[in-house]
């Protein structure tokens, strides 16, 4: 199973350091990344791989959202086939 988790904030040193940390502890493969600075805006894009998740679906969601207040990011996630429906033409 795959997912998008997308993160957007004001630009800061150490974000895609924490956003890695917290998958990493969790077991989760990031399959490809893309990351912008936006004068003083930072936004990224990351697809990953939830097969080998030690954790659930929604613990992963709570552990990147408390990831993303002490980095202060709005961090979400979604599953790969929920993105692909709304995004459908």
């Amino acid at each position: 199973m795959k997912a998008i988790i997308t993160v957007t904030g004001k630009d800061k040193t150490g974000i895609i350091a924490g956003v890695s940390a917290t998958l990493s502890a969790c077991s989760v493969n990031i399959l490809d990344i893309s990351q912008t600075v936006l004068q003083d805006y930072f936004a990224m894009i990351m697809l990953v791989d939830l097969s080998g998740s030690t954790v659930t679906f929604s613990e992963l969601n709570e552990r990147l959202e408390k990831t993303g207040k002490s980095i202060s990011m709005d961090i979400r996630i979604m599953r790969e086939e929920i993105f692909d429906a709304m995004h459908r033409l």
